[in-house]
């Protein structure tokens, strides 16, 4: 075979024409990220999820050295800035962090503005807190048998509290009651603080509460706590027992936050997004500033994490479905 200069020519510029279309189909990340990032957060300043993505946006921003700015849009249980994020550019710098209501929402409302399993893809759980079952301080019930048979004597006497329709202590309580054939009647709240106020106050019987926010109550001896909702005791509690070793089998329940990107981002970015947040939440800072909050760091896979939303998303459907709750 003749070999020609233009035939040598045109395997040189083959090559360098296939590069050159690519580099067109594909952004350059290599130096990613080389502006600011946002971090958007669903929820209103000064919760949970506002205070891990702000632990989070400092420890990431110092690893990748650019800013992290976290930028809150609440409104409609999470749905509004995880929209905004579903439908923001796919390049890395605009990111979601969400709570429990990510699983429960696609269930919850009737139709969405966006679909979190086309949209949206899991980077990883940053971390969980675990419920404690709390009863007022002067309660007649000292165990989760006592509940149980109490409810079972009287469907639909006992009442229990939640900050409001569709929550994780309202969903948490539904699972429990599901699971034991119980019926007790829901008290929804305007938030978690006013619903621990009345059940202190002994105006309710009982609520799942993250430890977070009753832990204090309780070993202020304003309220007893019967049992915790994770898989096993906590050093924290190890007095209390779990609800699946009381009696509901394979009861295991947890508030947590995870980080989201949208769908499509590169590769290489979510890789690095993935590796960076969990070297972040393995730290010995973030996990003293952690334990301090009284949560628990997780710091998952990608696709630990991906199938964590998944068995979330589907337990949730089922309570809702069964319970036929409805939002507000």
């Amino acid at each position: 075979m003749k070999v020609t200069r233009r035939t040598q020519l045109s395997a040189i510029a083959g090559p360098l024409l296939a590069a050159v279309l690519l580099s067109f189909g594909q952004p350059a990340m290599a130096d990613w990220p080389d502006k600011p990032i946002r971090l958007v957060v669903p929820y209103p300043a000064g919760g949970a999820a506002d205070n891990t993505a702000r632990i989070l946006a400092q420890e990431l921003g110092e690893r990748l050295k650019q800013q992290i700015i976290v930028d809150n849009k609440p409104g409609a249980s999470g749905t509004i800035g995880a929209a905004f994020v579903a439908k923001a550019p796919a390049d890395g710098y605009t990111l979601l962090l969400d709570a429990t209501s990510y699983t429960v929402n696609p269930s919850l409302y009737n139709k969405l503005s966006y679909n979190p399993e086309k949209e949206l893809v899991p980077v990883s759980q940053i971390m969980q807190v675990p419920l404690l079952m709390v009863v007022p301080a002067n309660s007649r019930f000292t165990s989760v048998a006592d509940v149980v048979k109490a409810a079972a004597a009287q469907p639909g006497k006992l009442s229990y509290a939640s900050a409001g329709n569709g929550g994780a202590q309202h969903l948490a309580a539904e699972l429990f009651a599901q699971g034991q054939k119980l019926q007790m009647t829901h008290v929804p709240y305007k938030g978690g603080a006013p619903a621990l106020t009345d059940l202190i106050g002994g105006q309710l019987d009982l609520m799942f509460s993250a430890t977070t926010a009753s832990g204090t109550f309780v070993k202020g001896g304003k309220l007893k706590a019967l049992a915790i909702s994770s898989g096993k005791r906590q050093g924290a509690w190890p007095q209390v027992p779990t609800v699946a070793e009381s009696g509901a089998t394979g009861f295991e329940v947890y508030e947590w936050n995870g980080l989201f990107a949208p769908a499509g981002t590169p590769r290489a970015v979510l890789a690095r997004l993935e590796s960076e947040t969990q070297a972040v939440v393995a730290s010995p800072t973030v996990a003293k500033r952690f334990d301090e909050m009284g949560v628990q760091g997780v710091g998952s896979s990608a696709k630990d994490f991906t199938a964590f939303v998944k068995a979330e998303t589907a337990k949730w459907a089922e309570v809702i479905k069964t319970s036929k709750i409805r939002t507000d």
